[in-house]
């Protein structure tokens, strides 16, 4: 059997995703900047893609750019409002994604911001209250805290977060690429000021994603060299991948009541399956209902049998991430982990599921760890 657990690095295409795209690919090839009618079919395609989008978070189209993915988003939302504003003081976590950090990261290092990182407990939530001591004592600061962590699925209150910026004359950025189509994202009632997706997620093509700016946002254009965009972005847009990635957020956002229901079913079997038959099993990060239901980071026991896990799980047909050294061959180690304190000597792997996977898929790879685990479980006999 092939078990592809590994839905948080990049999920399968939907087929309806495909056939959306494919008009795009091999009939209606115009430069969407061109003014005769084949570029003005494909602009129409944009625009209505956008307009999609836009419908689904309760946003005005002229709030939603398109990028290449999230990674540049994030580096968009964080470099060019930064940049615009004449920012100061930054507030984040040290569980954010390399694409917020290291962006941060280099700003700080340069000299041109002043970065504050969060506190996180054992689960991975960053401290609240420490945030809100902070945007007191320095108005007007620039947030990025993601909506829900991409190797632990520890998911925060976005709304409450939002509305404690505001109130504090704050600018807040989320990272939203992991629970962008996975949940219903009202941004008529969450406050926050720039989020971002990437199609690749939610089952739509890579190398495209988007970034949503509230109006009156001022900030500086991020690629230079055309028009497009608004102006925010130059370049040629990825006609087809865009078409796609509105279809992909449409579809999830259609199915989404029984998307989340079948995946919740997956995790929590494994859940209990982990629990009943590998002794000394324990979950890194937050497990319960409100955490993104399609990341599950499992955390084995110490061992022989850890020191090749995601290798042996490959040969058995399964694939899964590595969230630690030991599991993942890195030298340096899971960040995530590191913050939250999980201990080193753990094997940790992050299976992560789709509305693709099955209830058998599960039941396999509980099998497989059993067996690669029963000599650790009888020696603790």
């Amino acid at each position: 059997m092939k078990v592809y657990f590994d839905n948080a690095a990049t999920t399968p295409i939907d087929e309806e995703v495909i056939d959306a795209m494919l008009p795009y690919m091999r009939e209606h090839y115009g430069n969407p900047s061109s003014i005769h009618a084949f570029g003005r079919t494909t602009r129409s395609a944009i625009e209505q893609a956008r307009r999609t989008v836009a419908s689904l978070l309760h946003v005005s189209p002229a709030e939603i750019f398109f990028t290449s993915g999230g990674t540049e988003a994030d580096n968009m939302a964080i470099d060019s409002t930064i940049k615009a504003r004449n920012i100061q003081t930054v507030i984040s976590s040290p569980t954010e994604h390399h694409a917020v950090l290291h962006t941060l990261e280099e700003l700080a290092k340069s000299g041109a911001i002043n970065l504050h990182l969060l506190d996180v407990d054992a689960l991975g939530y960053p401290d609240i209250q420490q945030l809100e001591e902070l945007l007191k004592k320095h108005k007007g600061a620039f947030v990025s805290l993601m909506h829900a962590n991409n190797e632990t699925g520890t998911r925060i209150r976005l709304k409450e977060v939002a509305r404690l910026v505001k109130d504090n004359d704050g600018i807040y950025h989320a990272d939203t690429v992991q629970t962008m189509g996975h949940y219903r994202i009202n941004l008529q009632e969450v406050p926050v000021d720039m989020i971002n997706g990437a199609a690749h997620k939610f089952h739509g093509p890579k190398g495209v994603g988007f970034i949503f700016i509230r109006s009156g946002m001022q900030i500086s254009p991020f690629i230079h060299g055309g028009s497009q965009e608004r102006n925010m972005r130059g370049g040629t847009e990825n006609l087809y991948g865009i078409i796609g990635l509105a279809k992909a957020l449409e579809i999830a956002h259609r199915d989404m009541d029984a998307h989340q229901a079948h995946i919740m079913g997956l995790k929590n079997r494994m859940v209990e399956s982990l629990r009943e038959k590998i002794a000394g099993v324990q979950f890194n990060g937050d497990i319960c209902e409100k955490s993104l239901y399609t990341v599950l980071n499992v955390s084995f026991p110490a061992g022989e049998a850890g020191e090749m896990l995601l290798f042996n799980l490959d040969i058995a047909g399964i694939a899964a991430s590595g969230g630690s050294a030991c599991s993942s061959g890195s030298e340096i180690g899971s960040h995530v982990l590191r913050a939250m304190k999980v201990e080193p000597q753990r094997a940790n792997v992050r299976f992560s599921f789709s509305r693709f996977n099955t209830i058998d898929e599960v039941d396999y790879t509980v099998e497989r760890l059993q067996e690669l685990f029963k000599p650790a479980t009888l020696s603790q006999a």
